[in-house]
């Protein structure tokens, strides 16, 4: 849920650098969880529509960044008929303090909880101006509660995969997970979604920005054969050894971008946080979506608000999704094809 469209250069972000796709592109998602018994919450709220107002505002324009955002999440629930003003949103969850996460807080009352990961408070706040160098905005925290987990007194010892957790509502329908590595304080969402059979919804922040970071994997290789084919012009299956062959390693179970140092707080972290996410993925029972994945919105391979998720299992989703980000390297596979160069490493470490 979310109106945020992306353009921004791939090479600071992600390496090697793929024939035809220099530009990494795609959504900032919101979701919107609605427990049985409890307020709804949201997990993350993508990016503002006034984002020039932003301190980092600069940088943008800067790098020629391209921002689309047609209105904020909290217009885009009152037109569906959601009292936003009236409280019923009972928290806000932030993945983690990037500006295409946080979105405008003030658009919700005080009332409205805001959630933040371990050590947030003491590496991002206050905002700005109180804080000059902060890129958010003290409008984001005034008159409201914001509270920091604390996964290690909260979540007495539970873990998922290899993250610590937190189970949000004590009924095992919506977990934190613990997920640093791509800023401090960086935290992703598991949601319940269907319980014959059990079935989750991954909510992945910025713990990667692409399919292409945890895919493929021992836990989940590259298949010989690609149904439905990512590639547009091979119609019905896809050969798995046309994308192996522009493979920097030529296998077939290792992921074929990584982060780079310089887009990560801690690199070494991260990585361990991606192989993680790897490991969910590789269930078939997790939908994991990152939160700009353009393989999914163009065109829409998910229900988006106000339609439901819960029945993506049923539906088939997981399998149908799970390598269309390899439609990203058409251009690549058709230049290693002609002997051409099908990647490059620049020069970010």
């Amino acid at each position: 849920m979310s109106t945020t469209r992306l353009k921004l250069s791939m090479s600071p972000f992600l390496q090697p650098d793929y024939t035809g796709h220099p530009d990494l592109l795609g959504p900032a998602f919101s979701f919107l969880i609605e427990h049985p018994s409890e307020k709804p919450i949201l997990f993350d709220l993508a990016v503002r529509k006034d984002f020039d107002k932003l301190p980092s505002y600069p940088i943008f324009v800067q790098h020629k960044w391209e921002i689309n955002v047609e209105k904020d999440i909290a217009t885009i629930l009152k037109d569906h008929g959601v009292d936003v003003d009236g409280g019923v949103i009972d928290a806000i969850i932030w993945s983690h303090h990037h500006w295409d996460h946080v979105g405008d807080p003030s658009t919700f009352p005080g009332t409205t909880e805001l959630v933040v990961g371990p050590g947030f408070k003491d590496a991002y706040m206050p905002g700005y101006p109180q804080r000059e160098n902060s890129t958010l905005l003290e409008t984001d925290f005034e008159g409201r509660n914001v509270r920091e987990v604390d996964f290690d007194k909260e979540g007495k010892g539970l873990k998922i995969g290899r993250f610590n957790a937190l189970d949000y509502f004590g009924d095992g329908s919506f977990y934190l997970l613990d997920t640093p590595g791509h800023s401090v304080g960086h935290i992703c969402g598991l949601a319940r979604t269907s319980t014959s059979p059990d079935t989750f919804v991954f909510m992945g922040g910025d713990a990667s920005h692409h399919g292409g970071e945890f895919r493929p994997t021992d836990y989940l290789p590259l298949p010989k054969e690609l149904k439905p084919s990512p590639l547009r012009r091979r119609a019905g299956v896809c050969p798995g050894h046309l994308l192996q062959d522009i493979h920097p390693h030529g296998t077939a179970n290792k992921p074929f971008y990584n982060v780079t140092k310089s887009f990560a707080h801690d690199k070494e972290v991260a990585d361990w946080t991606i192989d993680g996410l790897g490991e969910f993925d590789a269930h078939e029972n997790v939908l994991l979506l990152v939160a700009h994945d353009d393989a999914i919105v163009d065109p829409p391979q998910i229900d988006f608000y106000p339609e439901p998720l819960n029945d993506w299992h049923e539906k088939g989703v997981g399998e149908k999704v799970k390598w269309l980000f390899l439609g990203d390297f058409e251009a690549a596979v058709e230049a290693n094809e002609k002997g051409e160069e099908a990647y490059s490493w620049g020069t970010y470490p």
